[in-house]
């Protein structure tokens, strides 16, 4: 016998109910329609009969409920004849009928719009704007660079298509914004987010990119990201016929795939490659400690930036005449009017008259001409012969894919004779690696150790105080490490060194291990009563400000950076050109020097004497450090740009930032 269901009413009418609203339209209508009149007429016939004025007669009161429920459903209630009311009242089902549907249907229309604009798949109707496509941690700086850059602008907007909710898109970028502690000027800046596929070309027609400045391609974040790059950079060929107005940006993070992207990028397109960058900026900064500093304030736009002008009276003049042409702005190299970049030419190079200088200033409408020749003091000028290069002890703690970019960059820069000691977990395809990319170098002997970079007894044993500079990067966790050990080819450049497993790029999980290694760092350095010469790569900006090291101290932030790069590229195309010959090892780089080899220490000296020695040793003097104010925020002692007539006195430990060949 089959057991009854024991249900209070409520849920037994809940479910007759539902299997009403289940048997379609029909149905529903009649059953509405005899729910209503069965409150309806009652409630009519109530009303009549309470009414002291009603008719004596039951057949007038009868008409009285008639006319009362007519006008209560809108049927007009009319009497008559029953051939009249019987058109009157087939009349007003009809139009109750159509003004219903009519009703529904704009009801309808008006609740699809307001869900497409809500989906953001609506078309964006602007002009000059930069588009970005991709969603990952960079799209916060991205956006508050991009805003900063356009806040002096009176209608700037940027286009950010992704494959994620609108609306959710907006609070996290309005939330990220927010958190940045920094003012974005996004006030003037329009952020306008559309959601789609950034691989579809018709997704991408969304945020109008025909019509743009230019367009940014971000890598998303797990391992499918330069491969998502690549897609999205063939369907914005699809959508963005050649030749292009905009300025096409785009980033990769693994060295192997970036002739690929760059293909897809076509010409006129620019692609970075994370790892290279990041390898190089890692070098450089390791052996010119305070070198990050210099950068992060040349990146952002919150300071001064690389900018060109006309050459105007230079034409026809040496570049070294033009070092001191303008006062408020450092000039650092020439754009050829063939599209070439040169930086730091040699002082007898001539000026043509189609080419435009490269200087770093304030603002672009900042660089205009005024000599500073007469504030360059002679007799505050002193002559010092090159340094020459020493061997170094150079210590990495921790590996991951940069790093047989990381050895590869250290050997071209670093002096015959150095030496590279390795710590890193000693399992998986590090030790082989690091084996190959030892056998290959040829100016650096290295050696690798295995061990936990965040245990303090390997610390310990390994007389940290005594190297001249320590390289910190991230190191997968623990238990990942064997799932990356796969055999991989190797990186471009570097032929027969085996490169590691792609692995995903570090993240959080990596930026805590390296915070637990520079706490125990730090703790060495205060044991043997110096600082140690740290430069540290991190993933997240936001652990930066976590990190148990001074002020000042060197940190290489891997997704800012790329950032702050893309934003530059995409104001100016041309400056693609200029970091490229910036990052490589070959040319001109910066670099800080003391600053007795070039001016007087015992008295105040115009930065115009300082521009004028250094160029005497065919280098471009941009700034300077003060080692008093190493440990002070915000700029930690760096000066780019300084006005030439300003008068400054400097120390014997203090520093001149020039771009000079090594």
């Amino acid at each position: 016998m089959a057991q009854q269901h024991t249900t209070s009413l409520r849920l037994r009418l809940r479910y007759r109910f539902d299997n009403l609203v289940a048997g379609g339209t029909t149905p529903l209508i009649g059953w509405l329609a005899l729910a209503c009149l069965a409150v309806v007429v009652p409630a009519s016939a109530v009303l009549v009969w309470a009414d002291r004025a009603a008719p004596p007669t039951l057949s007038g009161r009868l008409t009285a409920v008639w006319v009362s429920v007519g006008q209560t459903l809108k049927l007009g209630g009319a009497v008559g004849p029953p051939l009249y009311v019987l058109a009157s009242l087939t009349l007003a089902l009809v139009a109750l009928l159509f003004v219903s549907t009519l009703v529904s249907l704009i009801t309808t229309g008006i609740n699809r719009r307001i869900m497409a604009l809500r989906r953001g798949h609506s078309t964006v109707l602007e002009a000059g704007h930069t588009v970005v496509l991709g969603w990952s941690d960079q799209i916060f700086p991205v956006v508050s660079e991009l805003a900063w850059a356009g806040a002096n602008q009176r209608r700037s907007a940027i286009a950010v298509l992704a494959p994620k909710d609108k609306v959710d898109m907006e609070d996290e970028v309005a939330t990220g914004l927010g958190g940045t502690g920094r003012r974005t000027g996004t006030g003037a800046t329009r952020i306008i987010c559309r959601s789609g596929p950034t691989t579809d070309p018709a997704a991408l027609a969304r945020v109008s990119p025909r019509t743009s400045k230019a367009v940014l391609v971000l890598p998303p974040d797990g391992d499918a990201g330069d491969a998502q790059v690549v897609k999205t950079l063939l369907a914005l060929d699809a959508a963005l016929p050649r030749p292009r107005e905009a300025v096409v940006v785009a980033a990769v993070r693994d060295s192997r795939n970036h002739l690929t992207a760059q293909l897809a990028a076509g010409p006129g397109g620019h692609v970075l490659c994370a790892d290279e960058i990041i390898a190089r900026l890692l070098v450089q900064t390791a052996l010119q400690p305070g070198l990050s500093l210099v950068y992060q304030d040349l990146l952002d736009f919150d300071g001064d930036e690389f900018y060109t002008a006309a050459a105007q009276d230079l034409a026809g003049r040496a570049f070294g005449e033009a070092l001191l042409a303008f006062t408020t702005s450092s000039v650092v190299g020439i754009l050829r009017a063939d599209g070439r970049v040169v930086l730091n030419p040699d002082p007898d190079a001539e000026i043509g008259a189609g080419d435009r200088i490269v200087l770093i200033s304030e603002d672009d409408d900042t660089a205009v001409p005024q000599p500073a020749g007469p504030w360059v003091e002679e007799d505050a000028i002193t002559t010092a012969f090159p340094r020459p290069r020493c061997a170094e002890r150079l210590l990495l703690l921790g590996w991951n894919r940069r790093a047989p970019l990381v050895v590869e960059q250290l050997d071209e820069f670093v002096a015959p004779g150095s030496t590279l000691d390795v710590v890193a977990l000693g399992h998986g395809a590090a030790p082989r690696t690091a084996a190959g990319v030892a056998a290959a170098r040829s100016r650096l002997e290295v050696a690798f150790h295995s061990g936990d970079i965040t245990d303090p007894d390997v610390l310990a044993k390994l007389d940290v105080p005594s190297y001249d500079g320590v390289i910190v990067i991230g190191e997968t966790d623990r238990e990942n490490a064997p799932a990356q050990s796969a055999t991989a080819t190797a990186p471009a450049g570097a032929a027969g060194v085996p490169a590691p497993a792609f692995a995903p790029e570090p993240g959080s999980a990596t930026d805590d291990r390296t915070l637990v290694t520079l706490l125990h760092l730090r703790a060495i350095g205060e044991a043997a009563g110096r600082e140690l010469p740290l430069t540290t790569e991190m993933s997240d900006d936001g652990n930066r400000l976590l990190a148990p090291a001074r002020a000042g101290a060197d940190f290489i932030v891997s997704g800012r950076l790329i950032s702050l790069l893309m934003t530059q590229i995409s104001e100016s195309g041309h400056l693609a050109d200029v970091f490229e010959e910036l990052f490589r090892a070959e040319g001109s780089e910066f670099y800080l020097r003391p600053a007795a080899d070039y001016v007087r220490t015992d008295r105040e000296v115009a930065f115009a004497t300082v521009v004028e020695s250094a160029r005497r040793r065919r280098e471009c003097a941009v700034g300077y450090r003060l080692r008093a104010q190493a440990a002070t925020a915000p700029s930690y002692g760096v000066r780019l740009n300084p006005d030439k007539r300003q008068r400054v006195r400097f120390g014997e430990r203090d520093w001149v930032v020039v771009l000079a060949e090594s």
